[in-house]
């Protein structure tokens, strides 16, 4: 069949009814397999594979015990381009279909709905090659115990292993069972954390010895690491910004800002409709892989926000706009939620699917568009050897600033913006009528707690009405539809159904987003909704051993380890959110349990910090907040808004906010509300120094550094 003709289907499936949907499959389709009931928009795209996949539900794995037949698990997500590859080799193909169909439980996974599956998985498979990805595929025995696994496999390497796998099943068990047993083992002891009894004691030369490890990595000319491909990281910039502040450390925050500099002027930053792809193939952020989540855009939204409020650098204020314009525009629901991604791959003008092929031009296409305008377009765009990927595309890539371009064209700023301004308007409008990439409209929890945070933080520093709007329509909708009667939260939302029981990281980043929001709006509701999650979380999720939080619930089973997720990675792990969740509570509630709970998760942390701390920044970010001063800074009064505006303009990363218009019971603002006058607390645990009636008087009571 046709990947075109897949699409077309698959584009009208999704504009009918479910019992319409089945029966037009089953008469339009040569095969369709029981993922045709999921919603996932991964699973959908398999579902008329000859490969009989199965989703992953105990009912899945009860059946490969029954038939005591090893099992294929497959995971991978919708905006995956080598995900596509396989597939179209590989599970479009009858051969291997009936390899795999014979001897095997084949079950798919979209790791983004199971993020569970996909960590114990994953893992196995970085055990056995050193290296993981996705496609991911792991076989494993009946119970689910894995024996061996990969990521990609060409056609006549899959079929050619699973044959192995097949008759050494079939004829030594006792070796697959010991093979089994070993590494399940693995899985169930790596990245075990045991807890460090030694007293907490964090210094700025804990900090300091981290970046000088760090700086080894450093690409201190393009920025990011020293190598590709090249991710953006958003957290890793994040920490290094407040560190370059803090620590009065000009080198560091010049890697900062070129780094973040580079990837605004780079072909990973969609120069024509805003937003980020997933990260770059080489070392000058130019060739992107084309897929756009929703996970790496929030973060970034919130990074460049930060960074204007310590550089105010107009380039970072553009980044943000464009990119919530995207966000909106592409991947946003009139509900308020936010679907996951874009595909990496589209249609190209011969309907073939192309990596790349909704964002990429040519030169006679430019020309036709721009007209006269195209001889300063190629010099801004680098329409030229430094911006050509690939045949006759090119990938836009800026290597200029306005200001220079300006001044080498003999133009004013205003001129030179006035024209990128209409570039971009007229290449959008061109480039809307390419094939569009496919979008995963299904609804993460945690992904949209991300993007909230980013819209909040936004807010936060350009004071755009528009954006808090959006961020109370999201959170909003989170309240509605992802929060159970029972306390906890879903996972995941699509066709109006809220499913999958909450990960580790739903909670976790949705108590930071409701923090953040409550410290914009002063509406206690939002915190109070982080203290019951955070108080859920301890129920449900922490492990009394170790100190710190299970991935998964005590509710969630079938899986053959429990998994804790500690590294930080595109996404900070949800032990670092949640631990930073913690001091800010302790700080809000005068819980002692919550500020010495987040000390201990962050002590049982260092030793690795201080080895591999590109891994580790979010932790860094909480350690920081473990030196100096954290300030408690609390404004009380009918002007308490106007105050807050004021006080948001300044880059402070040592400090939460709380405040109130009218009396509050909350302990950080109990007893400090006046009729007459708005006062604001510069308070170290619960200290405070004489109020203030004025902002820039309470600002000369606190510091930033270290």
């Amino acid at each position: 069949m046709s990947r075109l003709l897949s699409i077309v289907i698959l584009s009208f499936l999704f504009l009918s009814s479910c019992t319409s949907q089945t029966n037009k499959e089953m008469t339009t389709h040569k095969y369709t397999n029981d993922l045709i009931n999921e919603t996932s928009p991964y699973l959908l795209q398999h579902a008329h594979n000859p490969v009989d996949w199965k989703p992953w539900n105990q009912e899945t794995l009860d059946l490969a015990k029954k038939e005591n037949k090893l099992i294929i698990i497959s995971v991978g997500y919708s905006a995956c381009h080598w995900c596509h590859v396989m597939e179209h080799e590989s599970f479009e193909d009858e051969e291997v279909a009936k390899v795999m169909n014979e001897n095997f439980i084949s079950i798919k996974v979209d790791r983004e709905e199971r993020p569970d599956v996909d960590q114990v998985y994953m893992n196995a498979v970085q055990i056995m090659t050193g290296r993981g990805g996705w496609p991911l595929n792991c076989i494993t025995l009946p119970d689910g115990r894995p024996i061996y696994g990969g990521t990609y496999f060409p056609k006549d390497n899959w079929i050619k292993l699973l044959n192995q796998l097949s008759d050494l099943y079939k004829n030594d068990p006792e070796k697959a069972e010991e093979y089994a047993t070993s590494l399940t083992e693995g899985v169930k002891n790596s990245e075990l954390i045991p807890f460090n009894s030694e007293k907490a004691i964090f210094s700025k030369n804990d900090i300091d010895d981290a970046i000088n490890v760090w700086k080894i990595q450093m690409d201190f000319n393009l920025g990011g690491n020293n190598h590709a491909p090249k991710f953006p990281m958003p957290n890793n910039y994040h920490f290094l910004l407040r560190y370059g502040v803090q620590a009065e450390n000009q080198e560091i925050l010049d890697y900062t800002n070129t780094t973040l500099t580079q990837m605004a002027f780079g072909g990973m930053y969609d120069q024509i409709g805003g937003g980020f792809s997933r990260y770059s193939v080489d070392k000058k952020w130019h060739v992107p892989h084309f897929e756009k989540m929703l996970y790496d855009n929030g973060q970034l939204v919130s990074l460049y926000a930060d960074a204007y409020l310590v550089t105010k650098n107009e380039l970072y204020k553009e980044i943000v706009e464009e990119t919530l314009v995207f966000t909106e525009r592409e991947l946003m629901n009139e509900n308020g939620a936010f679907y996951s991604s874009l595909d990496a791959d589209s249609l190209d003008a011969n309907g073939h699917l192309e990596e790349g092929a909704f964002y990429v031009w040519t030169k006679e296409e430019l020309q036709q568009i721009l007209d006269d305008d195209y001889k300063l377009f190629k010099d801004y765009y680098n329409v030229n050897s430094y911006g050509h990927w690939e045949k006759e595309n090119y990938v836009l890539i800026r290597n200029k600033t306005d200001e220079v371009f300006a001044e080498k064209h003999n133009l004013s700023l205003s001129e030179v913006k006035s024209k990128v301004r209409n570039w971009k308007k007229n290449l959008l409008i061109e480039r809307s009528k390419k094939e569009r990439p496919r979008l995963d409209d299904k609804t993460l929890t945690s992904w949209n707690a991300l993007m909230l945070k980013g819209y909040i933080d936004a807010y936060r520093v350009f004071e755009n009405e528009h954006y808090l709007d959006v961020a109370l329509k999201n959170a909003r909708f989170l309240m509605a539809n992802q929060l159970r009667n029972d306390g906890g939260l879903n996972h995941n939302y699509k066709d109006n159904r809220s499913t999958i029981n909450g990960y580790l990281e739903d909670y976790s980043t949705v108590i930071d987003a409701f923090i953040a929001l409550y410290e914009v709006t002063l509406d206690e509701k939002w915190l109070q909704t982080s203290k019951r999650l955070a108080d859920y979380s301890f129920d449900h999720f922490y492990d009394d051993k170790s100190h710190l939080f299970f991935f998964t619930s005590d509710e969630d089973t079938g899986l053959i380890a429990r998994k804790m997720e500690i590294h930080d990675n595109v996404i900070p792990a949800s032990n670092s959110i949640m631990a930073r969740n913690l001091l800010k509570l302790g700080h809000y509630y005068s819980n002692m349990h919550y500020a010495k709970t987040s000390k201990e998760m962050l002590n049982n942390i260092k030793a690795d910090i201080a080895k591999y701390p590109t891994s580790y920044s979010n932790w860094l970010q909480l350690m920081s907040d473990n030196v100096g001063e954290y300030y408690e800074v609390a404004i009380s009064g009918k002007n308490a808004h106007k105050k807050l505006t004021e006080f948001n303009q300044h880059y402070i990363p040592n400090k939460l906010i709380a405040g109130a218009t009218k009396e509050s019971k909350l302990p950080l603002m109990e007893g400090r509300y006046n009729d007459d006058e708005t006062f604001i607390y510069i308070c170290v645990d619960g200290a405070c120094q004489l109020p203030q009636t004025e902002v820039v008087k309470s600002l000369e009571q606190l510091k930033r550094e270290f």
